[in-house]
């Protein structure tokens, strides 16, 4: 068993694990799970998502494994996808830019441009359908013509309706999971607008799922990422809030969001019991008001007798040099500033600085000089 051990009487299996058992890559695997064709448990120690060895003998016991449930996860670009279905790569791109066609994966190449990729099974199940025939040959209805010449492209859209669809699959029943899946493909500013409190947007962003990474963080590329999985079309981003608002009427209601003091804990019902009330305390009790009047004086001390004897005098209490780290920072910080008062030594090699020796003798047998019109000293 690798990974995070799931608290559990049943054998369980990591992702990459279980991908290998499987014989599937690793994002075909995550794809399966997405598309419900793997059964995943939550890890109760909190590794993410394990699969139960109950669940890969199942797959294991499929008819024609692993080739039939890898190619129930085989993904196609634009130029396979159109020769799947015998179609030439520019209606095929149009059938997809008018949202016919609904893309499962997207990735960034070296030049940054967005490939589209679509599982390859429902390319032939849209092939097959014989009401679709008319849209693989001859000339296109004017209402796909007429859109795709003012700019219209659904693949986006198409994408983050699919993938909120398998995020909230892997929320299952969890109204605080549903609402932050919602939230993670919300700008934060329409989040913020619809969930006010901080405490509340703080939960959803610990229980936010993880978005594709395409590139470095902060990189144009994954700036290009990130704005795809945002909804931007008004009437998708009010759909979205809509949802966020009514998801969270239902979490609130069934626990609050954890707060600073009373950490997850549902909200109090009729049906409580009353808590104890609390004895008061010296802390909690008002201050006494200061007395008016004025205090009564001090007595004056009395002399020793000789059944009580001398009293012995009384002195302050030297304070004593803090111990531990503290004092010796302190003892430390007084040696370098008195060190710093002293003046530097001169640096072995210097020249000493001022006139040479016997420059200074000559100065010192110099008679001192006399200002004009101080008188001279009598000499006899």
């Amino acid at each position: 068993m690798s990974g995070t051990i799931a608290k559990t009487d049943r054998p369980t299996f990591g992702p990459s694990r279980a991908a290998r058992e499987l014989g599937l890559k690793r994002g075909e695997f995550d794809l399966a799970v997405n598309l419900g064709l793997v059964r995943t448990v939550p890890d109760e120690g909190g590794g993410g998502l394990r699969v139960t060895r109950t669940e890969l003998d199942r797959l294991r016991a499929a008819d024609r494994f692993p080739d039939g449930l890898r190619e129930r996860v085989r993904t196609t670009g634009t130029d396979e996808s159109a020769a799947l279905m015998e179609i030439a790569p520019t209606r095929f791109t149009s059938l997809a830019r008018f949202g016919l066609l609904v893309p499962v994966r997207f990735y960034l190449n070296r030049y940054r441009t967005i490939v589209w990729l679509y599982l390859a099974e429902e390319l032939r199940q849209f092939a097959a359908e014989p009401s679709n025939v008319a849209l693989l040959s001859g000339r296109l209805p004017a209402e796909i013509r007429d859109g795709l010449k003012s700019g219209l492209d659904r693949r986006p859209r198409n994408w983050r309706g699919r993938h909120s669809g398998f995020l909230l699959r892997q929320a299952g029943g969890d109204p605080w999971a549903h609402a932050a899946a919602v939230a993670s493909l919300l700008d934060p500013a329409d989040v913020a607008a619809v969930v006010e409190d901080s405490y509340e947007r703080a939960h959803l962003d610990r229980l936010r799922p993880r978005l594709p990474a395409h590139g470095a963080p902060g990189s144009p590329a994954a700036e290009l990422a990130q704005r795809l999985m945002t909804a931007s079309e008004p009437d998708e981003v009010a759909w979205f809030r809509a949802d966020l608002a009514h998801t969270m009427e239902t979490a609130r209601a069934e626990r609050p969001a954890p707060r600073p003091g009373a950490p997850w804990e549902r909200a109090p019902t009729a049906t409580d019991p009353t808590p104890p009330t609390a004895t008061p305390t010296m802390a909690s009790m008002p201050p006494t008001a200061a007395p008016t009047t004025d205090p009564t004086p001090p007595t004056q001390p009395t002399e020793p007798t000789e059944a009580t004897g001398p009293t012995e005098p009384t002195f302050p209490a030297v304070p004593q040099p803090p111990t531990g780290l503290l004092g010796l920072l302190r003892r430390r910080s007084r040696r370098s500033a008195r060190g710093a008062s002293l003046p530097a030594a001169r640096p072995r090699g210097h020249a000493r600085i001022g006139p040479p020796k016997d420059q200074r003798d000559v100065v010192k047998r110099c008679p001192p000089i006399r200002h004009r019109g101080t008188p001279k000293d009598d000499h006899t």
